[in-house]
């Protein structure tokens, strides 16, 4: 039977995934970022949030959306076939017990990634696939246009591609409803949706439970109340506040 819960727990949850390096920094040294949301999901027994985070590491290879959630009980968990060991499998759930990451590719691999090196566009490139849907790309002055200034023109780097696609295409390079529920149980209720918010400086030693604005999400999931999400600070969730991030 779940236990009741309250904003303080769910701070708790959250504080103790930034402990463990399982929340997340936007400045992250290996990964470029391009676009955020935040979702807050809710039952009478549960609660649940995902953060979406589509951007671009080097090591990856393809750009990717990450889902990072944080629940009372998360669903769809990986089995013990998963591990090499049961004690492995045991150790999986011991360290995240209230928090699942997981991983959509929205950009299809194809010869618009430079073969010799993959943090490259291709010099010949002229579209690349997202969602399966063809789009063009775009000129240097379009990069521009959205406040991308590319680094070593006139090779468009990875990165910067993703930039201008989550600037014209944000909801084709984020999870689809289906994907950004993938961790989250089946009856739950999505309550609030942000594109937004004021995101704790995690490398800074930021935690949730200091932060303004989580503590107000922490109600709103406590209590099911969206006006407790009241936002005092300017977001900070865009790309270009994070100069650091994809850097090592």
């Amino acid at each position: 039977m779940p236990k009741p819960f309250n904003s303080r727990g769910i701070l708790a949850v959250l504080d103790q995934c930034c402990d463990s390096l399982t929340f997340p920094m936007l400045d992250n040294g290996y990964v470029y970022l391009a676009a955020t949301r935040l979702s807050l999901y809710r039952s009478p027994q549960d609660w649940a949030m995902v953060v979406e985070n589509f951007g671009y590491s080097p090591r990856g290879g393809l750009p990717d959306t990450a889902l990072y959630t944080f629940a009372s009980r998360l669903h769809d968990r990986d089995q013990p076939k998963d591990y090499v060991t049961r004690e492995a499998y045991e150790m999986y759930l011991a360290k995240n017990p209230h928090n699942e990451t997981r991983f959509v590719f929205p950009v299809q691999e194809g010869k618009w990634q430079d073969a010799s090196t993959v943090e490259l566009v291709a010099k010949d490139a002229r579209v690349v696939s997202v969602r399966k849907n063809r789009v063009s790309l775009p000129s240097h002055d379009e990069y521009l246009r959205h406040g991308i200034e590319l680094e070593e023109p006139p090779r468009v780097q990875v990165f910067e591609l993703c930039r201008y696609l989550a600037a014209v295409h944000r909801d084709d390079v984020l999870a689809t409803p289906e994907e950004q529920r993938i961790s989250v149980r089946p009856e739950m209720e999505r309550i609030l949706q942000i594109d937004e918010w004021n995101h704790p400086d995690v490398a800074d030693d930021e935690r949730p439970s200091k932060s303004e604005t989580f503590r107000q999400l922490a109600r709103v999931l406590a209590t099911g109340d969206v006006r407790k999400y009241r936002p005092k600070h300017a977001p900070n969730t865009h790309w270009q506040n994070w100069p650091n991030g994809g850097r090592l």
